[in-house]
């Protein structure tokens, strides 16, 4: 498996604030994350072994994608309601 380059939390530096919205954020994303990694988790059960590369592997992708754009989504929404402030 590769590597994948993340940057990790002790490399962002937030103020006292914008660690409680991280941390409110990130609970809004696990329910999230949970409810898609079943969606995921059954497309992958329900395939043979043969079948878990090609098609499957795209729709999984997909499936990957849209979380992202998701939570890019939730991000947006959360500050467009006063829920978390640009980072200055």
């Amino acid at each position: 498996m590769k590597n994948l380059k993340t940057v990790k939390a002790a490399e962002v530096l937030l103020t006292a604030q914008q660690e409680v919205e991280a941390q409110r954020l990130a609970e809004i994303f696990a329910n999230k994350i949970k409810e898609e990694a079943l969606v995921l988790a059954r497309l992958l059960v329900g395939k043979k072994d043969e079948e878990l590369l090609g098609k499957t592997e795209f729709e999984l992708r997909d499936q990957v994608h849209r979380l992202g754009a998701d939570i890019l989504e939730t991000a947006l929404h959360e500050r467009k309601k006063g829920g978390t402030a640009a980072r200055v």
